[in-house]
C-alpha cells in the first residue's frame, strides 16, 4: 500500500505504508507513479516473506 500526496505543482510523492520509505517524489503521471510503485522492494515485505519461509521450512522438518 502507498500514500500519495500531490504537490503544488501538481505532481506526485509517493511513500510506502509498510518501510515508510519515500518511494518517489515529484512524479508528473499517475502512471508513471504506477510504474515506480511496482518497481519498489519493501524491505519489511521482503524480511517477512523471509521469516514465513524460514517457519515453513522448520514446520516441515519437525514433521519428518
Amino acid at each position: 500500500m502507498y500514500y500519495h500526496t500531490q504537490n503544488d505543482n501538481g505532481s506526485y510523492n509517493t511513500r510506502c505504508l509498510d518501510c515508510l520509505m519515500t518511494v518517489a517524489s515529484c512524479i508528473e503521471t499517475e502512471q508513471e507513479l504506477d510504474r515506480v510503485e511496482a518497481h519498489h522492494i519493501c524491505p519489511e515485505k521482503a524480511l517477512a516473506e523471509l521469516l514465513e519461509q524460514e517457519k515453513a521450512v522448520e514446520a516441515r522438518a519437525a514433521l519428518n
